[in-house]
């Protein structure tokens, strides 16, 4: 399907006049991934065939993931362009959202959506739940950032504790389901998010509105750090260009119909909208997860490869586990002359199998 893409590729270069580099996490039931730093070394790969240039453009689709993995990808971006254009076809969230105000101009369909940038922490310190629970695994919960902040907020205004004892009572009481560490990495990352926002927003400030530049980008911040309410709020790209003022921009029909065709594409390679059930597959299965790609650079793809195995489990029940063959990236050559080496299968490079990713 990267042969198809190409095709696509080129005719949004010559729409927007500039280099595109696609970078696209699947959400698919069971296999999502996010935005990670095994990433950036696979930027730089790409952006320095693309080389130094006027506009690039990056293809956007993600859930979110690592904050900092999306600031070093859209700063190390800016160093290869003079202008950096983020092209959403549907969902740029959470850390995706980080990447996109960081861009000169955002083109969002009508059905393209940011979200809020609060984070959450997640460390071998979190809570954990379903521990000991018969049948189930134990899982750390994450802490949100902004979820702590509520939390104090909700003492100090809804139930007016405003005395030290009161305040030190309260938080006594967070310290007892919530580590004191994990608090103390929430304020940490709950202060480095927005000053990676106000940064970033830099480049959203036009030249005639330069006066008002410190008021813009504090009214942006404050809503994507916490004032929206919930980290599940959506941005439409109305509210995106009116409301927030961000420098959003609406593509043309045509521009549309090119950017639906190349996300359809992108859809149908990863499996959106497909249940994932091992009951109908037969033996070694191959799940396609992320993909980076460019024209100049070919494409990158992260996969999962694994074998389907079935068993029965004590009181007579069908189960399934999975044998993991490999799971990490591998490199598609555009031109079909990568150097023969023990990781070269079948035409395709591959990459040393990483964890990144867990089933």
């Amino acid at each position: 399907m990267y042969q198809k893409r190409k095709k696509y590729f080129t005719q949004l270069e010559k729409e927007f006049d500039g280099h595109v580099i696609s970078y696209i996490t699947s959400d698919r039931a069971r296999f999502e991934t996010q935005i990670a730093p095994d990433a950036i070394d696979l930027f730089i790969a790409h952006l320095d065939k693309i080389g130094i240039v006027n506009r690039i453009l990056l293809f956007l689709y993600t859930r979110g993931g690592d904050t900092s993995a999306a600031w070093n990808i859209v700063n190390l971006v800016r160093m290869y362009c003079d202008e950096l254009y983020v092209i959403i076809p549907h969902k740029a969230h959470s850390a995706g959202t980080i990447i996109s105000i960081g861009a000169n101009k955002i083109i969002m369909t009508k059905q393209a959506t940011l979200s809020p940038i609060d984070p959450s922490v997640t460390t071998p310190l979190n809570p954990v739940m379903n521990a000991g629970n018969v049948g189930q695994h134990s899982t750390l919960l994450p802490i949100s950032v902004e979820a702590v902040n509520g939390y104090i907020e909700l003492a100090k205004k809804e139930f007016l504790m405003d005395s030290p004892e009161q305040l030190q009572g309260a938080l006594s009481k967070l310290t007892d389901f919530v580590h004191p560490i994990v608090l103390g990495q929430a304020y940490r990352l709950r202060a480095q998010i927005r000053m990676f926002a106000s940064k970033l927003l830099v480049h959203q400030i036009k030249d005639d509105d330069k006066e008002n530049a410190e008021e813009k980008t504090g009214k942006i911040t404050a809503f994507l750090c916490g004032d929206s309410g919930s980290h599940d709020y959506t941005i439409n790209r109305r509210e995106a260009k009116t409301e927030l003022g961000l420098n959003v921009e609406i593509p043309t029909e045509e521009q549309y119909q090119i950017i639906k065709n190349l996300y359809d594409d992108f859809s149908t390679e990863l499996g959106f909208g497909q249940v994932f059930d091992p009951r109908y597959i037969n033996g070694v299965f191959s799940i396609r997860r992320a993909f980076i790609e460019s024209i100049n650079g070919g494409s990158d793809y992260f996969v999962t490869e694994a074998r389907v195995v079935p068993n029965v489990s004590q009181d007579g029940q069908n189960i399934f586990t999975f044998d993991l063959d490999f799971e990490g990236w591998r490199y598609e050559s555009i031109i079909g002359d990568m150097p023969k080496n023990d990781n070269e299968q079948g035409g395709v490079f591959r990459y040393e199998a990483t964890n990144e990713f867990g089933l």
